[in-house]
């Protein structure tokens, strides 16, 4: 996953939003040797795999600028609105290393295209959903379809092009796969404002169609003609069992408390399978995520980094845009326009930094880097203990926006790079897949661990300001989260409790901003402490 970096072929990710994650760590590029057939339309080959690829990048992005849509129309309550961000997270990072063994094993195009299936058919449930419930589910077979989509369209280019064509066509990959990304949440949010949410995910029908039509037209179905290894099933049910109920407990901690006896059984019962996951992946002779790649020390304070780092970046850009729409009135399109500056400075000084890992060596560059992105988070953090008029972007929120995408644009080009050569030539492949995977559950963890951060903040908040107005608390259910909008609209409830509701939401995001920055502080401790100065290729054996 680390989904921020600039548009190359070296494994740099390309994606603008968290969220969701980068395309390139799917890398699909394996290491053992790919069987080739020849394509004559390579060109239409690259628009298949960059149509497919786009429509999971954007989906990742561009729900969050429509959850308060979501939750105003389908009544959902928080938790609910996490799950519609974390079901699709859940199979995505469950299964996304399976999916590109998939892809080896019973050719790419086959895989591709069944992703894409997969994927339309839930985005058209996504859009007829009834209630939330019908919602998540959907998301989280969305999840399923991503998981065999992505890494099977870089999978494709890496078998129907040679080098140097390859790199050049990996580039346009990723770099139309960053400019989908970052304009994700800004159409996401128009389409809301003039349409409707549903309209979202209708769109994908039609891109798919195209999709399709292009790969069987233009791709030749290739497959791995050396290795025919199993696929490591039992390993991925016990992945998404395990991440499923851990977050399913921390979620509901959010409501619930952590003394509630579902909340303890789901958390310990998660975390049981999550070792069992690691018992069955040491035991297996073809495990999904060999576990010998964490030896390395580079590797293991590379992941290390990135599960912090994106942690706190997911968390952030959550909650951030239903902050804005929530208790800002910001349309959804003022919201997802509100997001642009961090994929704006990434992509503006992504190529003046790209060399600088081999100057400075990658230690200092992922120290520097999330020091800074922890800084961004200070800036959201430090109007509202400054007393700041919040409701004015460009001198509360755009500044650290601002300096996030700096911190980041320095952080993932040497995290890209440290990945890849701390392994031996022949897991390099597998090793990015490792990495895009621990960036996928930051994610899906963030939503779920910030989430109690911030409801359980905007609760504090929210009942000390009331209690300063003197104002019952029966006159406001705890925890709800309405929006200032509906309540102000209704007659009942007094203007002072939509200010103070208000200031609870911002609340909330200063408590998430700041967790989020000593994540990214932590993980510049964690460069600092195990990764070395200099990298150097590991041995082949």
């Amino acid at each position: 996953m680390p989904d921020y970096a600039s548009p190359a072929a070296s494994g740099d990710k390309p994606h603008a939003f968290p969220a969701q994650a980068s395309p390139c760590d799917d890398l699909a590029i394996r290491a053992h040797p790919l069987a080739h057939l020849p394509c004559r339309r390579k060109r239409l080959a690259l628009a298949a795999t960059i149509l497919g690829s786009s429509m999971a990048f954007i989906d990742s992005s561009v729900v969050n600028v429509a959850l308060p849509a979501i939750q105003t129309e389908l009544g959902a309550s928080v938790a609910e609105m996490q799950w519609v961000g974390s079901a699709y997270l859940l199979l995505l990072a469950s299964l996304v290393l399976i999916g590109g063994a998939m892809g080896d094993r019973l050719g790419r195009r086959t895989v591709f295209i069944a992703g894409i299936v997969l994927f339309t058919v839930a985005s058209a449930a996504c859009g007829l959903a009834p209630g939330p419930r019908a919602l998540i589910a959907a998301r989280a077979v969305q999840g399923a379809g991503a998981a065999l989509l992505v890494p099977s369209s870089l999978a494709i280019i890496g078998s129907v092009f040679d080098d140097p064509a390859r790199g050049h066509a990996i580039g346009a990959w990723a770099g139309i796969g960053a400019s989908t990304s970052a304009c994700g949440p800004v159409v996401g949010g128009w389409l809301g404002d003039a349409v409707s949410w549903r309209a979202i995910f209708y769109l994908n029908v039609p891109i798919a169609a195209i999709t399709v039509a292009l790969a069987l037209s233009s791709v030749p179905d290739s497959r791995d003609s050396v290795t025919l290894q199993r696929l490591d099933w039992t390993g991925a049910l016990a992945a998404a069992l395990g991440l499923g109920l851990l977050t399913y407990g921390l979620t509901l901690a959010s409501s619930d408390g952590f003394a509630d006896t579902v909340v303890i059984g789901s958390i310990v019962g998660g975390l049981i399978l999550c070792g069992v996951f690691f018992v069955i992946e040491a035991r297996s002779h073809d495990p999904m995520m060999p576990l010998d790649v964490f030896h390395s020390r580079d590797f293991s304070g590379a992941n290390l980094v990135t599960l912090l780092v994106y942690f706190g970046m997911s968390g952030a850009m959550f909650f951030l845009p239903y902050t804005l729409i929530r208790a800002h009135g910001y349309s959804a399109t003022e919201a997802g326009a509100a997001l642009l500056p961090v994929p704006v400075v990434i992509g503006v000084l992504s190529r003046f930094t790209g060399g600088l890992s081999s100057r400075w060596g990658p230690r200092m560059l992922l120290t520097v880097g999330p020091a800074i992105a922890a800084a961004g988070f200070m800036l959201i953090v430090l109007p509202g203990w400054l007393d700041f008029d919040q409701t004015r972007y460009w001198t509360s929120f755009f500044p650290g926006l601002a300096v996030l995408g700096l911190g980041m644009t320095i952080t993932v080009a040497p995290l890209s790079t440290t990945v890849m050569m701390s392994v031996t030539a022949a897991r390099t492949g597998v090793a990015s897949g490792i990495n895009n995977a621990v960036a996928r559950i930051a994610s899906l963890l963030a939503i779920a661990v910030l989430g109690i951060v911030f409801v359980w903040s905007h609760d504090a908040a929210l009942s000390t300001r009331l209690e300063q107005l003197h104002i019952p608390a029966d006159l406001h259910r705890a925890g709800q989260l309405l929006a200032p909008d509906i309540m102000a609209g209704t007659h009942a409830v007094p203007s002072e409790i939509v200010a103070a509701q208000a200031d609870a939401l911002d609340a909330g995001l200063r408590a998430v901003a700041l967790v989020s920055a000593a994540c990214a502080l932590l993980g510049a401790a964690c460069a600092a402490a195990m990764i070395g100065s200099r990298q150097r290729p590991a041995p082949n054996p």
